[in-house]
């Protein structure tokens, strides 16, 4: 049985840090394409970090970009979004996310549809 579960989701002031992880269960995702998304209420789904198939190559949505760093810990089977300078609009639902463990992307993938792993996320809300 595969499963990612997101944690560290939290209330947190405009400005503060904030590191969320996903660990992954039921497969080895040492080798995979992951990344981060988030869902906010009303907007579309956002890209946020992704690696490629082996971690060599990280992509960051534009807002985020020089904010957040995406990292993992192959040992553990687990993937980590470091969050600074978080800003209100940051506030969102964190979703991570991976591909077939093998897939063999030279690029990180910013496509849900990229994706068929999926957590079921962990609540940000930024406040002013």
């Amino acid at each position: 049985q595969v499963q990612l579960v997101e944690s560290g989701g939290r209330p947190v002031q405009a400005g503060e840090s904030l590191r969320l992880s996903c660990a992954a269960s039921g497969r080895t995702f040492s080798n995979s394409p992951m990344g981060w998304f988030r869902q906010a209420p009303g907007k579309e789904d956002e890209f946020v970090a992704a690696f490629n198939w082996d971690g060599s190559t990280t992509k960051y949505g534009d807002s985020v970009k020089g904010r957040f760093t995406i990292s993992r810990d192959k040992d553990k089977n687990t993937v980590h979004l470091q969050m600074n300078s978080l800003k209100p609009e940051d506030t969102a639902v964190y979703v991570c996310a991976a591909d077939w463990p093998g897939t063999r992307s030279p690029v990180p993938f910013a496509k849900p549809s990229d994706y068929v792993y999926w957590g079921r996320g962990t609540q940000v809300t930024v406040s002013s």
